[in-house]
């Protein structure tokens, strides 16, 4: 009887390595670094020392200095110069030092500019609304203030990242009024987004309305010398779930104080078609991007996106 030995199944590949987890630049030990540099070294020594290693930090990152320089050419009214993208790591380095000197206790609060007065009404509310806001200047310390200083529970929308220890210990101290909720697919932002307002109650929901990989819904509008994409996201569940809309930023003010600068608030009408609300819509958004562009034209260095500028859409 002929007999024909078994056929061994190929080995199985190794499974492939996860990808690594997203990170903000710079070493891991970077913010720990800097919490005990700004305990134990007078400002007037600390202070030199941080511009020196931003000025490291500069070398180091040749595509974070490059998308910085292709920003500045497009705010500045000249060509930008090496000092322009100094001065451009060097006022997010210094944000940076603001949240950690906020997690370590130092007071700090918000005011409203004289314009923000659908904001301020609203503070003053329990109305559930979704909040729109960019990377610039104070802006995120801001999200956080809203919750310890006006004692408005605030769901942040992050993406997880594997050193963020300002975020950390901004979470910690204002836990009891801030949640987070993590999104680091953009696909499955809407979803995860949907379970937020669902579950608010008095509550605000905060997200990102400047990078367009941040959301799955994006439109082209007008801002810095062209057509360029933003997320849209945010006005299609103020109309799902008929949520007022709040756009701001905050800019840094006297000292211990943040200043923010808000739309109108845009509300979705009933019995108003889905056609017309969202054109309305992308007014609002439009007006704000305005506003927006006029603040950086003024403080240029506050756009903390180091990546590809919002690429703009070929006619």
């Amino acid at each position: 009887m002929d007999v024909t030995a078994p056929v061994s199944p190929p080995p199985l590949a190794p499974p492939a390595a996860p990808p690594p987890a997203a990170r903000n630049p710079g070493p891991r030990w970077g913010f720990q670094f800097l919490r005990l540099c700004d305990r134990v070294l007078p400002e007037f020594i600390f202070y030199p020392l941080r511009a020196f290693g931003t000025a490291v930090a500069i070398c180091g990152m040749p595509a974070q200095r490059r998308y910085s320089r292709a920003y500045l050419a497009a705010v500045l009214p000249r060509p930008p110069a090496l000092l322009d993208v100094f001065r451009h790591f060097f006022a997010c380095e210094e944000m940076l030092m603001l949240k950690l000197r906020v997690a370590n206790g130092r007071a700090h609060r918000g005011v409203n500019a004289p314009g923000a007065t659908d904001f301020a009404s609203w503070l003053r509310t329990d109305e559930v609304a979704l909040l729109g806001t960019f990377h610039v200047g104070d802006s995120d310390l801001l999200g956080f203030l809203l919750g310890g200083y006006e004692r408005r529970k605030v769901y942040l929308v992050r993406l997880r990242v594997a050193n963020s220890h300002d975020t950390e210990k901004l979470g910690t101290l204002f836990g009891q009024w801030v949640r987070f909720v993590w999104v680091n697919d953009p696909s499955e932002m809407i979803f995860a987004l949907k379970g937020a307002i669902a579950n608010t109650e008095g509550a605000a929901v905060a997200m990102q309305c400047d990078r367009a990989d941040y959301s799955s819904r994006s439109e082209p509008f007008d801002f810095l010398g062209a057509r360029r994409l933003f997320p849209f996201t945010i006005y299609h569940l103020a109309l799902i779930f008929q949520k007022p809309v709040l756009l701001s930023v905050g800019v840094p003010g006297a000292p211990g104080e943040s200043v923010l600068h808000s739309s109108p608030v845009f509300r979705p009408i009933a019995g108003e078609s889905r056609a017309v609300s969202l054109a309305r819509a992308r007014g609002h958004f439009q007006d704000f991007l305005r506003q927006l562009e006029t603040l950086l034209r003024a403080q240029p260095y506050l756009w903390f996106n180091f990546t590809p500028l919002n690429p703009p859409v070929v006619p």
